[in-house]
């Protein structure tokens, strides 16, 4: 009786070791083919976010809700097998079910998060480049331009300045979600850093200028042309002036010290004395105007050989130049004043 009893159970030990092992082969099959297999191939890319803290059964529910993957249960196996779990990053990512799981738990433990591309062109200030960070969603422009006159962070960055004013670097730049504004300056500042070699400090020393200084003339020299070819006389017009002492009158200066401008610059702005009205100053202003590109810093460092002392816009973009008051005055009649 106890042999029989023994033997039915010794069968339905190995019966039901046999229906798990072959359970769980088919388990092993079904998740393999899983996660090699893209849910629906051709499908569009959608934004999925997930949370700091958020639990895997949560992530693996939200790809199931949102058909970038089929199966929630098998997702959840697949990553606890890579021991993966608490390596999943938070961020906003672009998926869609046309990736396998496979691939999706690849990007979402590398923390492959979406960029948004922030482009700032030769040329902006502070209170441009925040609207422009402010339009993709990445900081709210009123705290970014508070930031930039932040005398902690200023100090952190070493740059020797009351303002970030033509520290933040004209490039192309990609941020994410999880930036804070603090990072996002700090990568606009390095950039001007890797740009503003210890050549050009060198080179900045020996002509008896400051980083800072150069920097401002370059912002200058920036807003005042559009033709690169004519960046290195521009310049020259303003270092000659410096060494004769005589004021730099450049309309862009005055137009930076002016709140609210319209856009129509008059004889009242040229005649209202601010700091940064070179038409009233002599020497620089006190800081830069502008984020000047590359071309102008090696503009401003580097200016042509000229007597040149005066220009005058030729409104096709390029300007004409003059040795001396009476040629600039023929030529402001010729090409300002159409006589």
């Amino acid at each position: 009786m106890i042999k029989k009893r023994f033997k039915k159970f010794t069968i339905a030990v190995i019966s039901l070791l046999i229906i798990v092992l072959f359970g769980g082969i088919y388990l092993f099959l079904d998740i393999s083919s899983f996660i090699k297999k893209p849910f629906r191939p051709g499908s569009p890319e959608q934004t999925l976010t997930i949370l700091p803290g958020q639990s895997l059964k949560a992530i693996a529910e939200h790809l199931e809700n949102q058909s970038i993957i089929s199966n929630k249960f098998y997702f959840s196996i697949y990553t606890k097998i890579k021991k993966a779990g608490k390596k999943l990053q938070a961020g906003e990512y672009v998926l869609s079910g046309s990736k396998s799981p496979e691939e999706i738990l690849d990007i979402l433990v590398s923390g492959r998060v979406k960029l948004y591309r922030v482009t700032l062109p030769e040329g902006v200030t502070i209170k441009e480049i925040a609207g422009l960070i402010q339009k993709e969603g990445l900081c709210d422009s009123e705290k970014f331009t508070a930031l930039c006159q932040n005398p902690a962070l200023i100090k952190k960055l070493e740059i020797q300045a009351l303002s970030l004013e033509g520290y933040l670097f004209p490039d192309t730049y990609f941020f994410s979600r999880q930036n804070t504004c603090e990072d996002i300056i700090i990568a606009m500042a390095g950039r001007f850093k890797a740009v503003f070699t210890e050549a050009r400090q060198k080179r900045a020393k020996e002509m008896g200028f400051s980083i800072h200084e150069i920097l401002t003339l370059a912002s200058i020299i920036e807003k005042e042309t559009g033709a690169a070819a004519e960046r290195p006389l521009i310049s020259s017009v303003f270092h000659n002036r410096l060494k004769k002492n005589m004021r730099l009158e450049s309309d862009p200066t005055v137009i930076y010290g002016i709140e609210d401008f319209d856009g129509n610059i008059k004889k009242t702005h040229l005649q209202t004395r601010t700091e940064y009205n070179t038409y009233q100053i002599t020497g620089l202003p006190p800081g830069p105007i502008a984020s000047p590109g590359a071309l102008s810093l090696e503009a401003a460092l580097y200016p042509a050989e000229s007597r040149y002392l005066f220009f005058v816009s030729k409104n096709d973009t390029t300007h004409y130049f003059s040795e001396t008051f009476e040629e600039h005055k023929k030529a402001v009649t010729r090409y300002q004043l159409k006589r």
